[in-house]
């Protein structure tokens, strides 16, 4: 159940950057660590970002961007919902960044309690 569930919420996270981002990334894969729910992004660069990052100028845009639009994301009520009712934990604060050159992304869920028990 614990792979399952890991699986679900890495579904999650791509559902909501489709919707709030346009696209979602290509590979997804989340672990749970304790109270941390870590997920790992790969291919989440759009065509005129990747035409961007061609310049200094454009990949510190695309970076910026990336990662404030993520956290004002992750801020709307309604989105934290989905993640709560799934996890059944609180979600208390979130990490995100993005290596502009790699076109991975990662962001740290941190729950009010324990999650990688869930389903054991």
């Amino acid at each position: 159940m614990g792979k399952n569930l890991e699986h679900q919420f890495s579904m999650l996270v791509r559902e909501i950057r489709k919707e709030y981002v346009g696209n979602g990334p290509k590979e997804i894969s989340t672990r749970f660590v304790e109270n941390w729910a870590i997920s790992e992004m790969k291919g989440n660069l759009t065509n005129v970002e990747k035409f961007m990052i061609n310049s200094e100028q454009g990949k510190q845009t695309v970076h910026e961007a990336r990662t404030k639009l993520v956290k004002e994301i992750y801020k709307r009520q309604e989105v934290v919902d989905k993640f709560e009712t799934l996890m059944g934990a609180r979600v208390l604060r979130l990490f995100s960044d993005i290596n502009i050159d790699e076109d991975i992304a990662m962001t740290v869920f941190v729950f009010d309690k324990p999650i990688d028990q869930k389903g054991k």
